[in-house]
């Protein structure tokens, strides 16, 4: 009888464990960028292979890596919270790696510079490789993409540049132009971090809607954006001005400037407002 007992309560412990939600950590060998890259997936309770899901491509910043979003800004919690209380669909989060903190010597970025092709390792491999090993995405409708400040800027150049990819793109304190950054004149030119400045600035989200002709605006306009950075944040004006240029040309944009500077504390509150707002715009 005990040992019946300890087996039911085994049987038991492992269903709840299954039916809990999972972080996962994978890694893809690119052949793009000649080196391993690794990522987490967040799996929502009670994730079902058979199903298909909506993703989210979560972004870290400068200086972070993959495992920031978990282990600095906890975000499982928040996002077990908000399926739970409905105001988030149940879907796949995907957390790749873009960097290190070793920012200048090791590259940095989610554009292509020499020696580190990003932007294509992302839509060639990793979308591909993520969505079809966890069932997700697949579509416009059911595709978002959100990060921080490096990872917010490319998450808004990103969606500038594949609207037909995403639903909506969400920007937190996003690093949109680096033109006026006064420590950049300081670095050798061969310092990594020089190399992702510039590359920030070729790739200026500011820039991008200044040329952007009439058809690459009705594109824009299939993305829904929005824009969030603290007041104390010395990014908080590219963002003002992004969401004037963007409301400027009829894009649906949404704009909030909350008490908080560049920090863990503001990002982990922002996911409150960027998971619902990603999942709002799934179809």
């Amino acid at each position: 009888m005990k040992r019946f007992a300890l087996l039911w309560g085994l049987l038991l412990l492992g269903i709840t464990a299954a039916a809990q939600s999972r972080l996962v950590t994978e890694s893809i060998q690119s052949s793009v960028l000649g080196t391993e890259v690794k990522y987490n997936v967040y799996l929502p309770q009670g994730y079902d292979a058979a199903r298909e899901y909506p993703v989210i491509y979560l972004l870290h910043g400068l200086y972070g890596v993959y495992s920031d979003w978990q282990e600095r800004g906890r975000f499982k919690d928040v996002a077990d919270e908000l399926i739970a209380s409905g105001e988030l669909l149940p879907v796949v989060i995907v957390m790749p790696n873009a960097g290190d903190p070793d920012v200048h010597h090791v590259q940095n970025g989610y554009f292509n510079v020499q020696d580190w092709p990003y932007q294509d390792f992302f839509f060639q491999e990793l979308m591909p490789a993520a969505e079809s090993a966890y069932h997700c995405g697949g579509a416009k409708g059911r595709r978002a993409i959100m990060g921080l400040s490096m990872g917010g800027g490319g998450s808004i150049v990103y969606a500038q540049r594949h609207p037909e990819l995403f639903s909506s793109s969400y920007g937190m304190s996003a690093w949109l132009d680096s033109q006026n950054r006064p420590d950049r004149e300081n670095l050798d030119k061969t310092d990594k971090l020089y190399i992702v400045n510039q590359s920030v600035i070729e790739h200026s989200a500011l820039g991008f809607m200044d040329r952007a002709d009439e058809s690459t605006l009705q594109q824009l306009k299939t993305v829904k954006w929005f824009l969030d950075c603290g007041d104390d944040d010395s990014l908080m004006m590219l963002s003002v001005q992004l969401y004037l240029k963007m409301r400027h040309a009829g894009l649906d944009a949404q704009l909030r400037v909350r008490d908080g500077a560049h920090t863990w504390e503001y990002w982990h509150n922002a996911l409150r407002i960027s998971l619902p707002f990603a999942s709002r715009n799934f179809n």
